[in-house]
């Protein structure tokens, strides 16, 4: 079966989290080759600057603002990308939320935050969109993940899990996605400079700029590969870690961060 690879003349774009960091950098780029691209997020005004920026190239922004946690409002930015225009061609879910947690201070509320924004907030995009390329026959989805759906790391109980979920989301679901014509990618970056890794309080190696982050997501879009993840000098190495026994694992990870030295939270 060939591998469909999603093109501007085959329909729109739909990126969420795209008013800031890498879901602002990639809508450019790909306004930039030529996509009509919907651009979603809770910040109205961050959309509309974000339209202005895209004046002069080759595609458009359209700004669909809206919460991914709210199925009902998803479901209708899809049907109104569906409507307009040839359709919807690309979609990249990349709205996330990253919030510390530290075993010391945990609540339940840093948990269900998370989930509601990084894991159901995926579902609630993905069910309507890919229904809709479902009736087309092809389409082309992306999950934006993260190298610590890989293992655990510190402060990313709730992060981690909710990125490994989605790796899984993405590997379980393509099984049948080939079989409609429907091309699924799972993105999994290692540190990119964003809001999101701003308050990080460990050393980030290989540390990126959203823009060399979308470029990279943008070529693998065109790839033939199923997991897009960069600088693989970096990524790599952690998916390598996973074959090691857990106490080096831990020794390591301890050993990289420091977070053995590091005082206990309070709050």
């Amino acid at each position: 079966m060939t591998t469909y690879s999603a093109r501007p003349t085959d329909g729109a774009a739909w990126i969420t989290g795209a008013s800031s960091g890498i879901g602002r950098a990639l809508a450019l780029r790909l306004a930039g080759e030529g996509y009509t691209v919907y651009a979603t997020a809770r910040g109205e005004e961050a959309l509309a600057e974000l339209e202005r920026d895209s004046s002069g190239l080759s595609g458009s922004i359209i700004a669909a603002p809206g919460d991914v946690a709210d199925a009902e409002a998803m479901a209708r930015i899809a049907g109104r990308i569906d409507a307009e225009g040839k359709g919807l061609a690309l979609a990249v879910f990349n709205a996330g939320i990253y919030l510390p947690v530290h075993g010391e201070t945990l609540t339940v509320a840093d948990f269900d935050k998370s989930f509601a924004v990084n894991l159901s907030g995926v579902v609630n995009c993905l069910v309507p969109a890919l229904e809709r390329m479902k009736a087309r026959g092809r389409g082309h989805l992306a999950i934006v993940s993260s190298v610590t759906g890989y293992g655990g790391m510190p402060t990313s109980a709730a992060y981690g899990a909710t990125k490994a979920a989605l790796i899984n989301m993405a590997e379980s679901l393509k099984f049948d996605l080939d079989k409609l014509g429907v091309r699924i990618q799972v993105i999994n970056p290692g540190f990119v400079d964003t809001p999101a890794t701003a308050g990080n309080a460990f050393s980030m190696p290989a540390l990126m700029q959203p823009e060399d982050a979308a470029r990279r997501i943008a070529e693998g879009l065109r790839s033939s590969s199923f997991e897009i993840t960069f600088p693989r000098r970096f990524t790599y190495v952690l998916k390598a870690l996973q074959f090691l026994p857990y106490p080096a694992y831990f020794a390591l990870m301890n050993a990289a961060t420091g977070w053995k030295k590091r005082p206990l939270e309070t709050r």
